[in-house]
């Protein structure tokens, strides 16, 4: 048995957000943002359920997660595998959008409800060593969270080191599925008991997949193989052209040493490789 890896955009988005499974998406909210009792996330409305897309559109389409609940608040999930810098500024740049985009010309601001963002990223982005940490917008003096219509939760993957013995909650479970799944070949008995992971690894079993859809996450897979190479291959080059800027300054700044010292200007140019007019 061959499992998706949850982390690829295409099956992240057909594991939470298929609209035939949204109970999957539930127990992921619930566990990501520790509701409990009255606050427990119960229904979902998903404001773009999972289609398999065309290959033109993904080269500008971001597969991310929208939904509400009944209350109104808007959820937006995002997994994220690439670092492409500022990613705390896009999260600010969807919910704020998210939130304005609640509220035709005209209306009430009291009909604003919660926004929450929820980003998974593939890599560090925080100083702190918890894969999970939550933001809010808290008074500096009282500590208070007195403006609570945005708050921000983010998962770096690259912090969870724990293993399948390891996993004591839901929150857990969730997040080694998104690591791990596709390293597995069966289901493990930690999930069994459990209906929404029952659910998500059949969705991620690919030999039940069309072939559009294994179409689609190979595509997706391949672009980030080659924007990953590409990434690497500016980092060496980059690295290279350092060294070798460092080094033709590290010449100029020695051949002008020699030149106080009373050593001739033609015979140091010469010794050191580089031109008379570079020495200056």
């Amino acid at each position: 048995m061959q499992f998706a890896d949850p982390k690829n955009d295409l099956a992240f988005k057909k594991i939470f957000g298929n609209d035939k499974h949204k109970n999957i998406l539930i127990s992921f909210l619930n566990s990501i943002l520790d509701f409990k009792e009255e606050y427990l996330i119960k229904d979902v409305a998903l404001a773009n359920p999972y289609q398999v897309p065309k290959i033109p559109e993904l080269k500008e389409t971001i597969l991310d997660i929208k939904a509400t609940n009944k209350k109104g608040d808007t959820f937006i999930v995002e997994m994220q595998k690439k670092d492409l810098g500022d990613f705390t500024k896009r999260s600010l740049y969807y919910t704020s959008k998210a939130y304005v985009a609640q509220l035709p010309k005209g209306q009430d601001y009291t009909l604003l409800k919660k926004v929450y963002f929820i980003g998974i990223l593939n890599f560090n982005i925080f100083a702190n060593k918890s894969y999970i940490s939550r933001h809010l917008i808290i008074n500096q003096e009282t500590n208070t969270q007195d403006l609570d219509d945005f708050e921000f939760s983010f998962i770096e993957l690259p912090k969870f080191k724990k293993d399948l013995d390891s996993l004591h909650t839901l929150l857990d479970k969730w997040i080694y599925f998104l690591k791990h799944a596709n390293d597995l070949t069966m289901i493990p008995k930690q999930y069994q008991d459990n209906q929404e992971f029952k659910e998500a690894f059949d969705i991620a079993t690919q030999t039940v997949w069309d072939k559009k859809e294994l179409e689609i996450y190979e595509y997706i897979a391949l672009k980030e193989f080659d924007e990953l190479n590409a990434l690497r291959t500016a980092e060496r080059k980059g690295i290279k052209k350092g060294i070798e800027q460092g080094i033709e300054k590290g010449k100029i700044e020695s051949a002008k040493i020699m030149i106080d010292m009373g050593l001739d200007l033609t015979e140091v140019a010469k010794k050191l490789n580089i031109s008379l007019e570079d020495i200056g």
